[in-house]
């Protein structure tokens, strides 16, 4: 299992709005771009979609642009999975039932680990990243000194 790079983008781009959630004023899309290094095209995309997902808020004007939705803290990353991806839990009428013992076996086992998956993925959010982010800067800090 890897990240896409859809799914990093649109990380990146909720951490740098994260990062300016407490002064309250919307970012630009190039002022995301520009300070996370993503396409200002596909950001544009990412945002709209995030937005219809009820991630973010747009702001229309001379000082708009994009809001997070939520405070920081109550935006996890399996949210942000599920917003881009489309990480909808499928119903087990729609999956098809395992012909062999052996493809059950294999079944059973990828539900195992995207159960596993998805509890860290709702475990972390916005808010828990940003912290980490700052601890490791703290410490990149302290060791150039």
């Amino acid at each position: 299992m890897e990240l896409s790079c859809k799914s990093e983008y649109a990380i990146l781009a909720l951490l740098e709005l994260a990062t300016h959630y407490q002064n309250g004023e919307p970012l630009q899309i190039r002022q995301i771009a520009a300070q996370q290094n993503i396409p200002d095209r596909y950001l544009e995309q990412l945002l709209a979609t995030m937005r219809r997902g009820g991630l973010v808020k747009s702001q229309r004007g001379s000082k708009g642009g994009y809001l997070l939705a939520r405070e920081p803290w109550k935006i996890t990353i399996f949210e942000i999975l599920a917003c881009v991806e489309g990480l909808d839990a499928r119903t087990c009428e729609e999956e098809p039932q395992p012909t062999t013992v052996d493809s059950a076996i294999v079944e059973e086992i990828w539900q195992e680990v995207r159960q596993a998956a998805n509890s860290i993925l709702q475990k972390y959010t916005l808010a828990d990243v940003c912290e980490q982010r700052d601890a490791r800067k703290q410490l990149d800090i302290m060791y150039y000194i």
